[in-house]
């Protein structure tokens, strides 16, 4: 079977957002920097480490400013954050950030209940986070969530998908990210909308973003990189979820993903066993296992550690 592959892919480490916030139990600070600095360590470039939101909203998140002067200070690691409103892109530049994600739904429902407002509503808002985050000279990631599949409508169509990312495209983004929050994507889905999508980018970077509630996470990849992606979204330990999608699963491993393009010959620069003992150290906080699975055999006695 000839792939037609490419040779370096960038793992883009969301756990400590996207995971974290999912979780109920309260997770000290030191304890988000010392796992954080571990996937620096590992060799991770590109790491969201918080959301700007009301603290009663997301309390796991209260403590964004805290956090990020910890934080250890690395020219060539990017840190970012998720914004939710102006408010959020407000204490962003306050706090020293220059990376942001804007993200919202292509699904109407899932908008209402996850922003709380109609698409429409959302999209607005979303361009209003944008050009304020412009005029503070912010770098910004612009987020279509359900771009795949929405479990309360079903079918997105790929003209509206199509229709904001061509919205966001004009107004001057920096990276563009299209995300599977439901996990109903397949390589088939993937493979029609990327073919539709790719040749509109030009040289704004693309980003998807795959949850494997349904098994299909790794495979998904595999397409995309077939239509041109590079980057992607994941989560240490298969951390993460959607808590306005029931049954959601976590996004794809970090671990299992860097393996997968290890096995690939394809270049991260990700050492997979650094990113498993950082796992362990969560599944060990938390008192269970997450999903991923190449954590918990690398961290296994009988097995040596992967680079």
């Amino acid at each position: 079977m000839n792939l037609n592959l490419p040779k370096k892919a960038t793992l883009i480490e969301v756990g400590p957002r996207d995971g974290f916030q999912f979780e109920k139990k309260m997770i000290p600070a030191n304890l988000k920097v010392e796992i954080i600095s571990g996937l620096v360590d590992a060799g991770l470039k590109d790491i969201q480490v918080t959301s700007f939101v009301h603290p009663d909203v997301v309390p796991q998140m209260s403590d964004a400013e805290d956090l990020l002067k910890r934080l250890p200070k690395k020219r060539d690691v990017r840190f970012s954050a998720l914004v939710l409103n102006e408010k959020g892109v407000e204490r962003a530049y306050l706090s020293g950030l220059k990376h942001i994600e804007i993200s919202l739904s292509a699904s109407d429902t899932h908008s209402r209940k996850n922003a709380g407002m109609p698409f429409e509503k959302a999209l607005e808002k979303g361009k209003d986070m944008i050009r304020l985050a412009q005029e503070y000279n912010m770098e910004i990631r612009a987020g279509i969530q359900c771009a795949f599949g929405c479990v309360y409508e079903d079918r997105i169509s790929e003209e509206r998908v199509l229709k904001i990312a061509a919205d966001f495209l004009k107004m001057g983004i920096q990276t563009l990210a299209i995300s599977d929050t439901t996990g109903m994507a397949n390589p088939l889905s993937i493979k029609n909308l990327l073919k539709k999508l790719m040749p509109k980018v030009g040289n704004t970077p693309v980003v998807l973003h795959f949850h494997d509630t349904r098994g299909l996470g790794l495979v998904n990849v595999i397409a995309a990189m077939e239509c041109g992606v590079t980057r992607f979204d994941t989560a240490l330990a298969g951390m993460g979820g959607c808590p306005f999608v029931s049954g959601a699963a976590g996004n794809i491993a970090t671990e299992d993903t860097a393996w997968l393009m290890k096995s690939l010959n394809i270049e991260t620069g990700v050492n997979i066993s650094k990113v498993a003992k950082c796992s362990q150290k969560i599944e060990d906080f938390f008192k269970k296992k997450f999903p991923g699975k190449m954590h918990r055999l690398i961290m296994g006695k009988n097995h040596q550690p992967i680079p």
